[in-house]
């Protein structure tokens, strides 16, 4: 088992930037942010392998945000920068045990909010 806790949310004005952070109890092959808004469907954003620290990113997301990960500490970072109206919602660390866990994580935090307003 796996936990994890995400920190950094906040309200921020478009263009802005934020960084979140989300802090793993142990290793994982894959991990990953995801995003849920109000009334639409969880959206992968990013995702980052521990062992070749290849990345994917949203269509949505590409070139604003970028994706690390600190394996010595465990820890998972999401850049974001130039923000959206769009880019409101709940942001969800997850990690998964294998790279399908990229997109099919097994393991997820609790959540934290990004507001974003004009």
């Amino acid at each position: 088992q796996v936990q994890l806790v995400e920190s950094g949310g906040g309200s921020v004005q478009a263009g802005g930037s934020l960084r979140l952070s989300c802090v793993a109890s142990s290793s994982s092959v894959c991990m990953s942010w995801f995003r849920q808004a109000p009334g639409k469907e969880r959206e992968r954003v990013a995702s980052i392998s521990t062992a070749s620290s290849s990345t994917y990113y949203a269509d949505s997301v590409k070139g604003r945000f970028t994706v690390s990960r600190d394996n010595a500490k465990n820890t998972l970072y999401l850049q974001m920068n130039s923000l959206k109206d769009e880019d409101t919602a709940m942001y969800y660390c997850a990690a998964g045990r294998d790279l399908m866990g990229c997109w099919n994580a097994q393991y997820w935090g609790q959540g934290t909010q990004v507001t974003v307003f004009s």
